[in-house]
């Protein structure tokens, strides 16, 4: 059985269809073809090479977005099939020791996926190669509609772009298994992906968007509503302005709930029964960033730091609980820097708010230089859990700790909210 796959018509080569492809993976090929589109080589060596000739493409760049031509939702839709139900030796890639599909390689392919979408928007066909660097901004949702994903029934993509703004894109995927003889739902996505200039230093104009019936203008406001809600997050950030009066009364309720009755002392601090210092409740990891995970642009594949930060919240969950911990939603992963090949990646996670059986993990990577040993954070991942179980409760200590209990009981309400 082979893999096929669904993409618009690129090179003079119709890919509007289904067709077969005899690569081991769906995505290993899917990642070649952006390759193509990009004009980035697969071989290391030739790699930088390759990318610094794209600087010549600069003069394909449009100078307003009034210039490139109006794209369809069609045009950019896309179709891609995993078959995990055929291919035994692509299922072991796939598989973990629950006996269910690794969510993390979801989140690589999910990324891959995305980015071809928004290549297929912005794809002109009298050029043999993109001039735009198109990139990850940010994960805006990711929801869960079923808890297991069997690791040995064929597992269906499909995407477009739902949204455009001058130099950034929305695009949503959906994702089904194929299990008892119909297709079921597995997961909704909406990645934020920005256009940028082939040497991605500059913000570059994409294509507007054509909407075609009432259905596509509701998804395009829907798109609206979410940038809408981004930013409203952004401006309420705790790392901009102070808490809310009941976000401080909470806060104030907690300190004063750990305070020691018997000495009435600031530094004399106990537990409720049933409850974890926040400093007790995390889990840390180290990447060496290989150019084996490398992207088309030469740095390391944002999908990869997705699947690394999701499997270390996953163990720091389920250390916490005591039990298995399913994932119930993805929000808000920002990617804030890029991460070059051969640095020190360092990942921390952090349970910082659970409530009943719900635990919110918030993962902070970040790049150190061995030379100048400067920290550079370059994402902020947000993972809801729920465990069959009621678990503890996570107390802060610190002001710190206090600001990110509040941003963890946000996204906790976010999680549940639009699930």
């Amino acid at each position: 059985s082979l893999t096929t796959l669904k993409i618009p018509k690129h090179n003079g080569r119709n890919y509007g269809r289904s067709w077969p492809v005899s690569e081991e993976e769906i995505f290993y090929m899917l990642r070649n073809r952006l390759r193509e589109i990009v004009g980035a080589s697969t071989n290391w060596k030739d790699h930088q090479q390759a990318l610094a000739e794209r600087t010549s493409l600069s003069q394909y760049l449009a100078q307003s977005q009034d210039e490139l031509p109006a794209k369809t939702m069609k045009d950019s839709a896309v179709e891609a099939h995993l078959p995990l139900g055929s291919q035994p030796t692509l299922r072991e890639k796939y598989l973990n020791y629950h006996n269910s599909v690794r969510f993390g390689r979801i989140l690589e392919d999910l990324d891959s996926l995305a980015v071809l979408i928004c290549y297929s928007h912005t794809w002109n066909k009298e050029l043999k190669r993109s001039p735009l660097s198109i990139v990850t901004a940010l994960v805006d949702k990711i929801d869960m509609r079923k808890n297991i994903i069997y690791p040995d029934c064929d597992i269906k993509f499909t995407g477009h772009v739902t949204w455009v703004g001058k130099t950034s894109i929305e695009a949503k995927m959906h994702v089904s298994q194929y299990h008892d003889g119909a297709y079921t739902d597995v997961l909704d996505a909406t990645f934020v992906m920005v256009a940028r200039d082939p040497e991605n230093e500059r913000a570059a104009f994409i294509n507007p968007l054509k909407l075609e019936s009432p259905e596509e203008k509701a998804i395009f406001q829907q798109g609206e509503i979410n940038k809408t809600r981004r930013v409203e997050l952004s401006t309420a950030s705790l790392l901009k302005v102070a808490p809310a009066a009941e976000e401080r009364t909470l806060i104030h309720n907690l300190f004063l709930n750990t305070l020691d009755t018997r000495t009435v002392s600031f530094r004399s601090r106990i537990l409720s029964t049933n409850s974890v210092w926040m400093e007790d409740a995390k889990m840390k990891g180290l990447e060496i960033c290989h150019p084996q995970e490398r992207n088309i642009f030469n740095r390391i594949f944002g999908g990869f730091l997705m699947r690394k930060a999701y499997e270390l919240g996953w163990a720091n969950a389920c250390a916490f609980a005591g039990c298995r911990p399913t994932l119930v939603a993805v929000d808000d992963i920002i990617f804030r820097k890029p991460v070059e090949i051969g640095s020190l990646l360092l990942l921390s996670s952090q349970v910082c708010y659970t409530e009943g059986m719900h635990i919110q993990v918030r993962v902070h990577t970040e790049v150190l230089d061995p030379l100048t040993r400067q920290h550079s954070t370059t994402n902020v991942f947000h993972f809801t859990f729920c465990v069959e179980k009621d678990i503890p409760a996570v107390v802060p200590q610190s002001y710190g700790e206090s600001m990110l209990y509040l941003d963890g009981k946000s996204m906790h309400a976010c999680s549940l909210e639009y699930s």
